[in-house]
């Protein structure tokens, strides 16, 4: 096929092709399918306050719940494991809400603040409630770099791209991983000074 071809494929194509609008994630939504029970944080996703605190909350009880109960090994495979599957989950989730952000999906605040809560324990509560605030901090505000992770996918367009619902869900999952290392650089920084 010879590239001018393929060119004027490609204009029909975008002109063509458009997207439905975008679908309110809901309790029916959710249990419609896996990827979205965990790309919604079972629930936690689909408040209509902040669901990216709610999110965080979330992974902080289940944290709290699982810490004594798991292995390091255990806790690194666990978080190893949520980021991958993170990734599916919120590239399926993001593709059926048609939003290459939506702000219901928050399994990246769930898989990056497990991060960071293991790699600072053991701490107590007041530690845990410092990591909280800095982590909602850096996810909430965006600063440098945080910024710069959230927006590196944004643009991408599925009428054109094939690849850009998995695009999309590595990019919710990235801008929320950055924010884990500035929390933890932070944190580091203040144990050391």
């Amino acid at each position: 096929m010879n590239k001018n071809l393929t060119d004027v494929q490609d204009v029909v194509f975008r002109e063509v092709v458009q997207l439905p609008a975008p679908v309110a994630p809901s309790a029916h939504f959710m249990m419609a399918h896996p990827a979205h029970v965990m790309a919604l944080g079972f629930g936690a996703g689909l408040s209509t306050r902040a669901p990216g605190t709610m999110g965080t909350l979330w992974a902080w009880a289940v944290f709290a719940v699982l810490q004594d109960r798991l292995s390091e090994l255990q806790w690194g495979v666990l978080i190893a494991a949520s980021v991958l599957a993170g990734w599916w989950a919120c590239s399926i989730t993001a593709r059926h809400l048609r939003l290459a952000d939506p702000g219901s999906i928050v399994w990246d605040e769930i898989a990056a603040f497990w991060l960071v809560l293991w790699l600072i324990s053991p701490t107590g509560f007041w530690g845990q409630l410092a990591a909280f605030a800095l982590f909602r901090f850096f996810d909430a505000v965006k600063p440098g770099p945080v910024g710069w992770a959230d927006q590196l996918f944004h643009d991408v367009d599925p009428r054109v791209d094939p690849a850009a619902w998995r695009k999309a869900g590595w990019g919710i999952m990235l801008d929320d991983l950055v924010a884990a290392f500035c929390t933890l650089l932070l944190l580091a920084l203040w144990r050391a000074w």
